[in-house]
Parts: C-alpha cells; sequence; structure tokens
C-alpha cells in the first residue's frame, strides 16, 4: 500500500471517528433538551392541577357559605367554621397561583389573573364584603367557570395538548341547579 492510499485510509478513519462524536454529541444533546422540556412539562402540569383543584375548592366552599348564610342549605358547620375553611382555601390558592406565575407561559398567565379576579368576586359575595342578588350571584359563577374554562384552553396549549373543550363540539354548558332553583 503506497503513502498516498495510507493517507487515504487515515483520513476516512479521522472522518468517520469525527463523523460518529459529532452525531453522537448532537443525539445526546437533543436527548437532554427533550428531558428538561419533559420535566417541566410535568411541573408545569402538577402546578395546573393544583392551581385548578384549589380554585374549584374556593368556589364550593363559597357556594357552602352563601347557601348556609341564604338559607338554601342545612350545614352541620356553622357560617364561622365556614370561613375559616374558605381562609385556609384562599391561601392555597394564592400558593397555587405563584406556581402557576413561575411555570405559565404569556396566555396562561393571563388567564390564571382572569380566574383569580372573577373567584375573588365570588368569595366577596359569599363572606359579605360585597352584597348582590341571586342572580348576581349566579352571574359571578357563571363567570368563575368560564374563566376557568378558558384557564384549560390555555394551560392545554402551553402543554401541547391537542383539542380543545370549547367550541362546535363543546358547546358552552351553564350552571347545574336543582329544578327548584333554576328558573328563581
Amino acid at each position: 500500500m503506497g503513502t498516498g492510499e495510507q493517507i487515504i485510509t487515515v483520513v476516512a478513519v479521522l472522518l468517520g471517528a469525527l463523523t460518529t462524536h459529532l452525531t453522537n454529541y448532537l443525539t445526546e444533546r437533543s436527548r437532554k433538551k427533550h428531558e428538561r422540556s419533559v420535566r417541566w412539562d410535568e411541573r408545569k402540569l402538577t402546578a395546573y392541577e393544583n392551581y385548578i383543584d384549589t380554585v374549584r375548592a374556593c368556589i364550593f366552599l363559597a357556594v357552602h357559605l352563601y347557601e348556609v348564610k341564604e338559607g338554601l342549605r342545612e350545614s352541620d358547620q356553622d357560617e364561622r367554621e365556614i370561613l375559616a375553611e374558605i381562609r385556609e382555601s384562599t391561601h392555597r390558592r394564592g400558593r397555587a397561583f405563584e406556581r402557576v406565575l413561575l411555570l405559565a407561559g404569556d396566555d396562561v398567565v393571563e388567564a390564571a389573573h382572569k380566574l383569580s379576579q372573577v373567584a375573588l368576586e365570588v368569595d366577596w359575595q359569599a363572606t359579605g364584603k360585597v352584597t348582590g342578588s341571586l342572580a348576581e350571584w349566579r352571574d359571578r359563577n357563571r363567570a368563575v367557570f368560564g374563566a376557568l374554562t378558558a384557564f384549560y384552553e390555555a394551560a392545554r396549549q402551553d402543554l401541547g395538548v391537542s383539542g380543545s373543550v370549547t367550541g362546535e363540539r363543546h358547546p358552552q354548558r351553564d350552571l347545574l341547579l336543582p329544578p327548584s332553583q333554576r328558573n328563581s
């Protein structure tokens, strides 16, 4: 084998080694980037889940208090006990909101701000910080569940989840009320 052939062989081996190294490097870099992305998506999902759970808990506690105060429901708890639960739940909702702010994209953050705003209006009427009629109460509850749906949409998009929870295939839904309260 001549010197020229030996040089070509050495260059081919070096080129093969360089190509293998570059391919391994790019593959590993892509894998690590994907792992980071998945890790953050998991944390986002947990934060969004927790926020939704705490918002819903606050709403249900506010409904409980409002119905007890208005004589629409009997309860084993008095108003003070329910108010204490609302305060504790509101603190959890605030902490969950902060986690969303840390992890979410712009659209999710805006949806969370809107949801927090309308959820507070429900709390305020239930606790008596603002007054309102039963119709206003129901409007506030419709608004909070509309804002919750908007939050779902924004969170799904942020996480790359296909589909939608609104639109033609999912018509807008109203509050579920017992027959005796639907038209009052």
